[in-house]
């Protein structure tokens, strides 16, 4: 044991270290008991609402949930997949420190793991792991809180560690690794950051197998793949659960095939290009890179109401009469309407909570690489960045994302292409770093090395220079409807063009001062890196010492800029976050309605994009990136130009909210025309398609018929149906799981139920026996009920849920075992060496 702690004494020093940076760089607001106010999650939780609630009652949350767009499942919501070992190593990151801790620590040892990999020197891995843990889009996520994304990437390098080792010959060890780091990968949950990573892999396999062929290796290079193939086959029955659900439920969401033929224009299957290119990277902003707030930063004003900006003082003199207080109000009037929008950031994109900073050190370092760097490594690398900032581009360079949009294989299911950057944050630290190891070992002549590291400090260095000198020689620091803004803001001040053109240019010279200020310390971090790599090599620093200031100098400029977007203004504490989720008295009003199952309709918000609309009721709005197609496609069609009263009652709408526009009160009506759970309708109307369908819902009584595609002719027997006053149903008990009715009728009965349509999981029960079903309404559920008093359950019993955790139990099994021995193979290797 003793001599385990003296062999790994570096290591575990260097852990420590990464444990003190991390609670240091949250230290303020823990100290006070403070917590992150991330934004996505207090929208989860919303969206979680009474999934908690019945795992609170239950001790397991459900399947399926009916809090936001009528019902949906909640595969990607909250569920608790019990039998995935991976669950519990994701507990582990993620509770054995405060929030976010956890997942800074996991984005620094995975890394760090990697590079020791590549066998380079500890302290210049220790260095290589703070310049990609703390990437500002790492710390972006952290801040909004996209937790799982943060998760996902932070399981990049340890897998690909475990890809390395395998193929260095180390078989069991390496492929036991992988099987453990890719499970945890897919049970972070977010599928687009594991398919961009698993793309970069096909690049690495790609460049292997042609070395192999070229070396005549491929019997051992088939070996490796074997052991890969297992370890994923592994991995992938860990998540059987989750990767089932996801895949089945994946095909009916908004990312799935149109219903709907003649409103279509894009593809069939996946998301609009005009949705899926949404944020896609402008091409300059690409330099971001290099010069952290080159684009002004975050979607904000917080420089512009500072009283030196030029903004400021051109509102003031012109606008506000030197007041103070009125010239903040007024700039954000300036930034907030949608007219002008005049904020700091000034890219392509809608708006952005931050821009991808690499940091000045590591750019400089991977073009020192790109011209030294001997390993086959160095051509992934490269490989792979031109191909993803390519196709992080978008709809600003469509030549290449257009081709894998139209033909790669699930391409098109994501959106947000910019965040395939991610990866790139990986890349580029690995190559900088590769470029020291190569410095460091001595192969290379100390006269081109320095040549070459000049070469590279010019390069980036004189870039920053140049744009710190003469900023608008590459930008112009104007938005793309720069001339639509000025319009309007002359309109806004009364068609006083001068003083329009006075304002307007007083925010370009803020967003030039901006870029300039990070252009100069860029140039003087790059001479700093210049400095100390330079007396490496040239031996007037000795290794520790350099590798150990690089560390730090890495540290500094990745720690200041990361505190522009995640800071202790970032936290609440426990009382002001409760205090922003206090109910309003019309809120307070609806909760006090003891029926299990109504909806709200919140027309004070935007109710179908926000997911506050789900904070305190079952709502027919919500939000959700993958919400089911269908009732997207009701979204779209009844809700977007104008309101369709017949749908919010069969939608069992029972209460609607607005808010006045003159004093800002809110305001509860309730709906006497709400058709409640369950109804029985007095005949149906059959169409021949989903347009006619979804036409026919236009206009219609949906208290006296139902709208049923004839694909369900053979499930209604229209000969035994029959009209009767005295016929009823009603709701006996709720669970989002498990519904049961009751009902009377003299004759067989077409009844519908306000319950929404999803035919992977619910299976309806007519006193214990199961009947078929069908859809109505384009959306609901609906079925044809035998005369008589009976009980009516519908249960969500999922197959691919019930089934797949049973594999998920055997694959972490196997997990454990393959794990096991692969650490018992590497040790008992290492005794007989």
């Amino acid at each position: 044991m003793n001599n385990w702690f003296k062999n790994n004494g570096t290591h575990l020093a260097i852990i420590a270290i990464f444990v003190v940076i991390s609670f240091a760089y949250f230290f303020k607001p823990l100290l006070d008991g403070h917590v992150l106010a991330q934004s996505d999650v207090i929208q989860a939780k919303a969206m979680q609402k009474e999934i908690m609630e019945y795992k609170d009652k239950d001790g397991k949350g459900p399947l399926w949930t009916n809090q936001m767009f009528g019902g949906m499942p909640a595969y990607q919501i909250w569920v608790q997949y019990a039998y995935n070992g991976a669950t519990y190593g994701i507990a582990l990151i993620t509770k054995a420190f405060p929030t976010p801790i956890g997942t800074v620590l996991l984005l620094l040892v995975g890394a760090y793991f990697l590079f020791i990999t590549l066998k380079i020197n500890p302290w210049l891995a220790a260095a290589g792991a703070i310049a990609f843990a703390f990437t500002t889009y790492n710390f972006v996520l952290i801040a909004t809180g996209h937790s799982n994304k943060a998760l996902a990437i932070g399981f990049f390098a340890p897998i690909i560690a475990g890809l390395i080792l395998t193929l260095r010959g180390k078989y069991w060890l390496g492929a036991s690794l992988t099987a453990l780091f890719l499970a945890l990968e897919i049970r972070a949950n977010h599928v687009q950051m594991t398919y961009y990573l698993l793309l970069s892999i096909l690049i690495f396999m790609g460049i292997e197998i042609y070395q192999a062929y070229k070396n005549k290796t491929l019997p051992a290079l088939g070996k490796a793949i074997s052991f890969l193939g297992a370890a994923v086959v592994i991995a992938v029955m860990v998540n059987a659960s989750l990767l089932w659900t996801t895949s089945e439920y994946a095909k009916e969401t908004n990312r799935g095939k149109s219903n709907l033929t003649s409103t279509s224009t894009e593809k069939e299957s996946g998301m609009t290009k005009e949705y899926a290119y949404g944020w896609s990277q402008g091409v300059g902003e690409s330099f971001t890179f290099l010069i952290p707030d080159l684009y002004g930063g975050a979607t904000s004003i917080d420089q512009l109401v500072k009283p030196e900006s030029h903004l400021y003082k051109a509102v003031s003199e012109n606008l506000t009469g030197g007041d103070p207080q009125a010239t903040i109000q007024a700039i954000g009037y300036l930034g907030q309407d949608q007219r002008l929008n005049m904020q700091q950031y000034w890219g392509e994109k809608p708006g952005t909570s931050g821009g991808y900073y690499f940091g000045s050190i590591i750019c400089f370092l991977f073009v020192f690489g790109l011209f030294i760097v001997r390993s086959r490594l160095k051509w992934w690398i490269l490989a792979t960045t031109v191909l993803f900032i390519l196709l992080s581009f978008g709809k600003n360079f469509p030549y290449v994302s257009d081709l894998f949009y139209n033909y790669f294989p699930l391409y098109n299911k994501f959106r947000a292409v910019e965040s395939i950057l991610a990866v790139v944050g990986l890349m580029v630290p690995l190559l900088a770093f590769l470029a020291i190891k190569e410095a460091q070992e001595g192969n290379i002549d100390q006269k081109i090395l320095i040549k070459k590291l000049t070469w590279s400090a010019g390069i980036t260095g004189g870039f920053a220079l140049i744009v710190a000198l003469a900023p608008t020689l590459f930008f112009s620091f104007k938005t793309n409807n720069h001339a639509e803004i000025l319009t309007n803001l002359t309109q806004m001040l009364k068609n006083d063009a001068s003083l329009a053109h006075k304002v307007a240019d007083a925010l370009i010279q803020d967003r030039i001062s901006i870029a300039r200020a990070d252009a100069i310390r860029s140039f003087l971090f790059i001479a700093i890196a210049f400095g100390i790599v330079w007396a490496f090599i040239t031996k007037k620093l000795n290794m520790q010492l350099a590798f150990g200031l690089l560390a730090f100098a890495v540290l500094i400029d990745m720690w200041q800029v990361d505190r522009r977007y995640l800071n202790n203004t970032s936290f609440k504490s426990k009382s002001d976050m409760n205090a922003d989720l206090q109910p309003r008295d019309v809120d307070t009003f609806i909760e006090a309605d003891k029926d299990p199952n109504f909806r709200v309709y919140d027309q004070s918000i935007p109710t179908f994009t926000s997911a506050n609309a789900s904070r305190f009721h079952k709502t027919v709005g919500g939000y959700h990136a993958a919400k089911l197609k269908r009732f997207d496609e009701l979204i779209q069609n009844q809700f977007s130009k104008s309101v369709n009263q017949d749908v919010l009652d069969m939608l069992n709408t029972k209460y609607f909210i607005t808010q006045d526009p003159q004093n800002g009160s809110f305001k509860m009506s309730r709906n006497p025309t709400a058709l409640g759970n369950a109804w029985i309708v007095q005949g149906v109307q059959f169409v021949k398609n989903a347009d006619e369908e979804m036409k026919a819902i236009s206009s219609f009584d949906p208290k006296q018929e139902a709208i049923v595609d004839e694909q369900y002719k053979k499930l209604i027997d229209t000969t035994r149906l029959g009209a009767d006053p005295t016929a009823f149903i009603k709701m006996e008990k709720y669970h989002p799981d498990h519904i049961e009715y009751s009902y009377s009728a003299p004759r067989d009965v077409i009844a519908v139920f306000s319950e929404i349509y999803y035919d992977k999981g619910w299976n309806m029960y007519i006193d214990g026996k199961e009947k078929p079903y069908f859809r109505a309404d384009y959306v609901l559920r609906a079925a044809q009920l035998e005369a008589g008093n009976h009980k009516v359950e519908f249960k969500f019993e999922p197959k691919s849920y019930y089934t797949g955790e049973k594999i998920s139990l055997a694959g972490s099994i196997l997990l454990i075992a393959f794990l096991g021995f692969g650490i018992y193979a590497d040790n008992k290797k290492k005794k007989v060496a």
